[in-house]
């Protein structure tokens, strides 16, 4: 099973997309355990999104779409209802 997931950094606003086979593994790296790298300079991050499949090339092809402008804009709905004052663009 593989999930695609976004996260969401409300301090920063930013987010990162991504797709793992280990979740709960993966959101530990990027909350506590890696010391350098694009995800260690914008915690905390917070799970806002999922989506789970049984394909590893069909998660990636999902993870491709949220990183298209039009998944951009759908994340950044889903931001704006879930959290008050955030802009819809980094």
């Amino acid at each position: 099973m593989y999930t695609v997931y976004v996260l969401y950094s409300r301090r920063y606003n930013k987010i990162y997309i991504g797709y793992t086979s280990n979740l709960e593994q993966r959101l530990l790296s990027h909350n506590e355990l890696s010391n350098k790298g694009w995800t260690a300079r914008y915690r905390p991050w917070h799970l806002i999104y999922t989506e789970e499949y049984e394909e590893k090339g069909k998660a990636m092809q999902r993870e491709r779409a949220l990183k298209s402008a039009r998944g951009r804009e759908f994340i950044w709905r889903l931001i704006a209802a879930k959290f008050q004052n955030v802009p819809r663009r980094q």
